[in-house]
C-alpha cells in the first residue's frame, strides 16, 4: 500500500497524464523509414516556404539528427519540437541542439508520431514515405488549427494537393496550408 500511495504521489507531481504521455522514452516499434538526413538546402527552402519566423512552433514528424528545427530556432528564432522513435536520432539530436546553442528553443520528444499531440505546431515539416503521409494527414487535420503550415520533403500527401511545389536541386518540397474545413473524404 505505501509503494501505491508512494507512486500516487509521484506520478501527481509530474503532472497531468498527457505530459507523461508526451515524455515516456521508450521505443515502442522499430522506425516506419530508414533515417535520411534533409540536405541543408532542402530545410533551408523548407523553411522559407513556411515562411517560419520567430513566433512559430515548428514540429518535425521523425526528425532524426534534428535538423530542421535547430536551423528553425537558430536561423529564424522559431521554438521547436523534434518528434522521433529511434533514442539513437534524439540522443544525435539533441547534442547537436546543444552544439548549436538552441536549447532552450528546441526538445525532443522520443516518440511515436503518429500518438503524439502536435496540436501546438503552428508549422509542421517531415521527411516520411508517402504511405505514412497518407496515414498521417487524418492527424493532421483532426489536431492542427487553420491556417498552419505543412511542409514535406520528397512525398505528397496522395489527391491532397500541395498549395505550392517548389524543385530544390532536384528534390521536391510540398507545401499546404490546414483550410478551415478539411477537403472531403479526408
Amino acid at each position: 500500500m505505501p509503494y501505491r500511495f508512494l507512486l500516487y504521489l509521484t506520478v501527481c507531481s509530474l503532472g497531468t497524464g498527457h505530459a507523461l504521455a508526451q515524455a515516456k522514452p521508450a521505443q515502442t516499434r522499430t522506425p516506419d523509414v530508414v533515417y535520411v538526413p534533409t540536405p541543408p538546402e532542402v530545410v533551408a527552402e523548407m523553411l522559407k516556404v513556411a515562411n517560419v519566423t520567430s513566433k512559430d512552433v515548428v514540429y518535425d514528424l521523425g526528425s532524426g539528427d534534428g535538423r530542421i528545427v535547430i536551423t528553425a530556432a537558430k536561423e529564424r528564432g522559431a521554438h521547436g519540437v523534434g518528434i522521433d522513435i529511434d533514442p539513437q536520432r534524439i540522443k544525435e539530436a539533441e547534442e547537436n541542439a546543444r552544439q548549436a546553442g538552441v536549447t532552450d528553443k528546441v526538445k525532443f520528444l522520443q516518440t511515436d508520431l503518429f500518438e503524439t499531440d502536435i496540436s501546438e505546431a503552428t508549422v509542421v515539416t517531415l521527411y516520411l514515405l508517402p504511405n505514412l503521409n497518407l496515414r498521417l494527414r487524418p492527424k493532421l487535420f483532426k489536431e492542427l488549427k487553420p491556417g498552419t503550415r505543412i511542409v514535406s520533403h520528397s512525398f505528397d500527401m496522395g489527391d491532397w494537393k500541395p498549395d505550392q511545389t517548389i524543385d530544390v536541386n532536384g528534390r521536391s518540397v510540398y507545401f499546404w496550408v490546414i483550410p478551415k474545413q478539411p477537403p472531403s473524404g479526408k
